[in-house]
């Protein structure tokens, strides 16, 4: 018997995805377990084993979720965020002294950390992959854009997104991303909503229209603080599960 239960969700839009997912981590199958390393040690996460997110209109406007009329709930991001401010995490290297890392960091200007040494790695991968297409065509299994790197696993906050990866097929960009471990609540409605973004962005600079993306995680979780916040807006009380 299979220990792991994958689950696949078939979304419309951004939107669509979050409260669809909330809906099937809320429901199960899913896992809890207490965190002994990371972010919130010694809370509680509640997790899909794995999930594959497949949303076919992620441009649809607007990106971050709207929150039911009367449901007195906060939503986790909105558009004023996802454009003026992740959208610049996301395309510039720009990094706080107290930061180890940044997406944009790794996206445009990726720089080797050894024993503490600071190397920058002379390349700009998105420019690259932008470059790729329009030079060699759309044929092509190697317009990927990593953002993990191996000395990370000695970090105390390793990077949550670790690839995005690209093809064009019938004229259209599509996007395949990778997180080792996603906040649902707090992070999937802006990272999501940023990514996309920088889709449209590569789409015009290549000379292609926007596609779908897919969205893939081993660790999409809530934390046990956004519990109760899932349970009202779905509606819907938490359903046994098992433990890690």
């Amino acid at each position: 018997m299979a220990l792991l239960e994958p689950v696949l969700i078939q979304a419309t839009n951004l939107g669509d995805a979050w409260f669809q997912c909330l809906h099937r981590l809320i429901r199960g199958p899913a896992h809890e377990y207490t965190i002994t390393r990371g972010s919130y040690a010694g809370q509680k996460r509640r997790e899909f084993d794995f999930v594959t997110v497949h949303i076919a209109n992620p441009g649809e406007r607007p990106l971050a979720p709207i929150m039911p009329e009367g449901s007195g709930i906060p939503p986790p991001t909105d558009e004023n965020y996802i454009n003026n401010q992740y959208l610049l995490y996301l395309l510039t290297g720009e990094k706080k002294p107290n930061e180890d890392y940044t997406y944009g960091e790794r996206l445009v200007s990726p720089i080797l950390r050894l024993e503490g040494k600071e190397i920058p790695m002379g390349v700009n991968p998105l420019e690259e992959l932008v470059k790729m297409y329009k030079s060699q065509g759309y044929g092509t299994n190697q317009a990927t854009l990593e953002i993990g790197m191996p000395s990370d696993i000695i970090l105390k906050d390793p990077p949550c997104l670790r690839l995005i990866d690209t093809r064009i097929m019938q004229g259209k960009l599509h996007i395949i991303v990778y997180f080792r471990s996603w906040d649902l609540w707090g992070g999937f409605p802006a990272n999501l909503g940023g990514l996309q973004l920088v889709k449209e962005y590569i789409a015009s600079e290549v000379g292609v229209k926007d596609g779908e993306m897919v969205a893939c995680s081993k660790g999409l979780h809530l934390y046990d603080y956004a519990w109760p916040l899932a349970e009202a807006l779905t509606q819907q009380k938490r359903q046994p599960v098992k433990e890690m």
